[in-house]
């Protein structure tokens, strides 16, 4: 749709003029998108298919390379993001302030049953703002939380990660554009429980790969077959961090049904007024309205 005006005065968009839609991923941003999830799945698992106990000390010692490796991919993310699509400074001024609220909302229910109402806002960001976005903005806002509570160590770099992937899942969920209501509700709720258990699967793989000492049957075992230290590492799992991860799970789906409508509309409507692939062009119209002068500056916006 095109709509002109003249230059000085804002157009009045009606509630039909415009869907809103996630912020599109090109082909730059899907090949920055596999190269940074490549090399943190290679980062986090690599010892599961390393032999000797090499594999524990390393990977106790490799997460400031992996750190180094991730920020410059997570910029690569945004820059591709903005060569595919246009992303603009309105764009980066909104994942700005969701990455400051969402490291605020971290500390409310930290070390409380895994109690973590930043989940829910990362699910329904990701999805109204689309996978690339999501991703950039789980990862940065996981590590603005760390610098606000000092839970910066050795781990950050796979929380980053999970989060990012949390987020991206959720901007990757089927009727973008068109599921609305209930229906869109109930599936965000899904994705947001199976999704926060993957995230303390995930998490959990570090650390029960560097710490040892848990128990002879849930202990990883370097060199070891891989099947069998993935079904120590189910046995881990279910001994010491189920409890935290359900309830990290149950809080994300409560609030998703409960508040999560007004959010996404808040965010859809936010989405809507920056406008973010917007097109605008100067130039006048073919010919000046009766009664015009001919030298006026026109505004033309194409929406699509």
């Amino acid at each position: 749709m095109v709509r002109t005006t003249r230059l000085g005065r804002t157009p009045r968009l009606g509630r039909t003029t415009r869907a809103v839609r996630p912020i599109r991923l090109g082909p730059r941003s899907v090949a920055a998108l596999l190269l940074v999830s490549l090399i943190g799945l290679i980062g986090i698992g690599w010892p599961l298919f390393a032999d000797g106990a090499a594999a524990v000390t390393d990977h106790a010692a490799d997460a400031p390379w992996l750190f180094a490796l991730i920020l410059p991919l997570l910029i690569a993310v945004v820059v591709a993001t903005i060569a595919d699509c246009g992303m603009d400074a309105k764009a980066v001024a909104m994942l700005g302030v969701l990455a400051a609220v969402g490291a605020a909302l971290r500390p409310l229910g930290a070390g409380t049953a895994g109690l973590e109402p930043m989940f829910f806002l990362m699910l329904l960001s990701g999805r109204v703002l689309g996978p690339g976005f999501g991703f950039v903005l789980g990862a940065v806002t996981m590590f603005a939380s760390a610098l606000l509570t000092g839970g910066v160590g050795p781990w950050m770099p796979t929380q980053m990660l999970a989060m990012g992937w949390f987020a991206m899942g959720a901007g990757l969920l089927p009727g973008p554009e068109g599921l609305r209501g209930r229906a869109e509700l109930l599936m965000l709720s899904a994705y947001g429980f199976v999704a926060a258990f993957a995230y303390g699967t995930v998490t959990n793989l570090y650390g029960w790969v560097t710490v040892g000492g848990v128990g002879q049957a849930i202990s990883f075992v370097p060199g070891d077959p891989v099947h069998e230290n993935l079904v120590r590492f189910l046995a881990y799992v279910l001994a010491t961090s189920l409890g935290w991860d359900l309830g990290r799970a149950a809080l994300t789906v409560v609030l998703t049904l409960t508040v999560g409508g007004a959010l996404l509309r808040a965010l859809r409507r936010a989405t809507r007024r920056a406008n973010f692939e917007a097109q605008v062009t100067f130039g006048a119209p073919e010919g000046p309205s009766p009664g015009e002068a001919p030298h006026r500056t026109y505004v033309t916006y194409e929406l699509e």
